[in-house]
């Protein structure tokens, strides 16, 4: 083809399917048809540099597309990882002259680009063709490029000498040690397994102008200088000055202070950063006699099975023989109402940083919603979820404070026989520990915190107090059945205490000390789960009157909306039941059950159903705790109070 009667014609080779497209691009118009082949057919045969004296071997590679071009590719595999591959295995030459610092080398084969920066030749490669008669056409396009993540520059390849640890000499032992580390959750073994099982030599070294430096040296004929003895020698150095020291001497001062001979050379390669991360089990674990190796635990995402988890194994293993850790817990990510993921790099625009929520609504709300949620799954974040969990931060703060105020004058007395009310409270008590400690051993938050709020809202705040706040309230101060619920609620006091500490560390401590301890709950033991197993007489008959309750507040709202009673102290409630046995319980626990109930009066009777009469009293109202009482009007010098608070304000 040639161009409108400008320059002679000049026999091209082109694929089919892009000749029309290639005539649009530089103007070129076909004039003859010289023959038709394959590209197999040139596969062997040879072109010539357009300015260069070297000539190139044509070859046939999977990744020469139809999309745009003639169909045929220049390679370089000096400087692409496809481009190596494909030169490899048809035996041409690596050649890359470019040096570390990203500039031509004289094996560029121009005088006037030797020391040019790559990437500032190009338009200068580009006139040169154009000069000399080679350039059919040119374009500006945008196309995707890698970028190094950190200094956001382009990356240059280039085919150099790298330094790798060879994996086949300890895989074996790094997949036996897999199997004595516990992996939280499960799954995490068999994630990790089948990636050291399958991963090829590590590579090492980086062409990076920043990172821990390579401590790698050249004798003055290029051989490398790799000894031990050296290398501690480089520690010491940068110990003392900092990793900047080796970019800031040149080589004969490096050499001179190190000991080398003369001409002795670096390179400016660097660690790979997963070295940096992955012998933190050395660097920092076995550095601290506090500290102790294997460490306890390693957290991090579910992307670290392949990092930070590989890493720190495969270092530990090759240096120790063993892993460096006892457990490995893998959290997800945190991820916005949409489910996409929030980081540092994504385009999620509202606040991240911890800190302004710890501001907002302070550490223990954020704590508690970390200690919420499932961890081992993607973890979905929005501000709201931080006002709905101030209620229940709430919650189990205003049961630390009832607990504490009911507590104010205890003296600690330890009752012979507790009420089944506080019989059943410490039974739960006692399930609840048995949960929290369960799951703080598997690092299962979320049950601690649903086991605990649970603890705080039902079982306290909707049963046992409200129940027990009458005793509490109104009986003389040293009664017995106030002792034995102070004596409960210490107990209880105490283990909620303990149990919160791990997620509202301050909100825990500061209960504790207003509890009249001097030190920090956070130096104290988790509570025990006793030996023995907790009450099931006090479940059992606690989960019967229970039952009752839900039934007689339904019926005493229909009453209430009828208008015939006031309160439910006001209702006189006679309970029908056809089992014997029942009848025969529930009669021992009579004046308990009215406090369960919370009703003025309740009579039990065999008949032939379960129901319920419920009418309203015709005792008299005591002015000081509301209960009706026959004994109101009987103490001439409390004639508005029943018996009970009669002696309580004498006393």
């Amino acid at each position: 083809p040639a161009t409108a009667g400008e320059a002679p014609a000049l026999p091209l080779i082109v694929a089919r399917a892009l000749l029309e497209s290639f005539q649009r691009a530089t103007g070129l118009v076909l004039q003859k048809e010289l023959g038709v082949f394959t590209g197999e057919q040139l596969t062997g045969s040879e072109a010539q540099h357009p300015f260069l004296d070297r000539t190139s071997k044509v070859i046939t590679a999977g990744f020469v597309t139809m999309e745009t071009g003639t169909g045929q590719v220049h390679i370089a595999p000096g400087h692409g990882a496809d481009d190596y591959i494909a030169g490899l295995q048809n035996g041409l030459p690596v050649l890359s002259p470019v040096d570390d610092n990203g500039k031509f080398t004289d094996e560029v084969g121009v005088p006037e680009w030797e020391g040019l920066y790559v990437f500032k030749a190009n338009p200068l490669i580009v006139d040169h063709l154009a000069v000399g008669g080679h350039l059919l056409g040119r374009e500006d396009y945008t196309h995707s490029y890698p970028h190094c993540w950190r200094s956001k520059t382009p990356i240059v390849f280039r085919a150099v000498e790298q330094f790798f640890i060879r994996i086949d000499a300890f895989r074996e032992q790094a997949l036996a040690e897999i199997d004595k580390v516990k992996w939280i959750p499960p799954w995490g073994r068999n994630r990790i397994h089948g990636t050291v099982e399958s991963r090829p030599d590590w590579c090492i070294s980086r062409q990076r102008t920043w990172g821990v430096p390579l401590p790698v040296f050249y004798t003055a004929e290029g051989e490398v200088i790799l000894d031990p003895a050296l290398i501690g020698r480089v520690a010491d150095l940068v110990a003392e000055h900092g990793t900047n020291i080796w970019f800031a001497l040149d080589d004969a001062a490096m050499a001179e202070k190190l000991g080398l001979p003369a001409g002795t050379t670096r390179r400016t390669d660097t660690l790979d950063v997963w070295i940096d991360s992955g012998i933190s089990h050395e660097a920092v674990v076995r550095k601290h006699p506090e500290l102790r190796f294997p460490a306890d635990l390693y957290i991090e995402a579910t992307d670290q099975h392949r990092g930070w988890f590989q890493s720190s194994l495969m270092t530990s293993v090759a240096m120790n023989g063993v892993a460096p850790y006892r457990a490995v817990l893998t959290h997800g990510f945190v991820v916005d109402v949409d489910g996409k993921k929030i980081s540092k790099s994504s385009s999620y625009q509202k606040p991240m940083d911890a800190m302004h929520f710890v501001n907002k609504h302070g550490a223990d709300i954020v704590r508690l919603w970390v200690s919420s949620v499932n961890y081992t799954d993607d973890v979905p974040f929005s501000e709201e979820q931080f006002t709905r969990l101030s209620d229940t931060y709430r919650r189990i703060r205003n049961t630390l404070r009832i607990l504490l105020a009911n507590l104010s004058d205890y003296d600690g007395t330890e009752p012979a026989d507790l009420p089944l009310i506080d019989r059943w409270i410490l039974a739960r008590l006692q399930e609840t520990i048995a949960t929290c400690r369960e799951a703080y051993e598997s690092y299962e938050f979320h049950r601690v915190y649903h086991a605990l709020n649970q603890f705080c809202a039902v079982d306290l705040s909707s049963l046992y107090i409200d129940i027990t706040k009458d005793r509490l309230y109104c009986d003389r101060p040293d009664s017995p059945r106030r002792r034995a619920s102070q004596f409960a609620m210490r107990r209880v006091f105490d283990a909620l205490c303990r149990l919160l500490a791990p997620i509202l560390a301050y909100t825990a401590d500061e209960a504790w000390r207003f509890a009249g301890n001097t030190d920090s709950v956070h130096l104290e033991l988790f509570p025990e789960v006793k030996q023995s197993a907790p009450d099931k007489d006090a479940l059992d008959s606690m989960a019967k009157c229970l039952g009752i309750r839900s039934e007689l507040g339904q019926e005493i709202e229909k009453v209430r909306a009828e208008k015939k009673i006031g309160k439910a102290l006001e209702a006189e409630v006679e309970l029908e039941v056809t089992d014997e046995s029942f009848f025969t319980s529930l009669n021992e626990i009579i004046p308990e059950l009215e406090e369960i109930l919370i009703v003025g009066e309740l009579k039990l009777r065999l008949g032939d159903a379960n129901r319920f009469s419920i009418t309203l009293t015709d005792r008299p109202k005591c002015a000081r705790c509301w209960r009706h009482r026959e004994s109101v009007g009987q103490q001439p010098a409390h004639p508005e109070l029943c018996d009970r608070c009669a002696e309580a304000v004498a006393n």
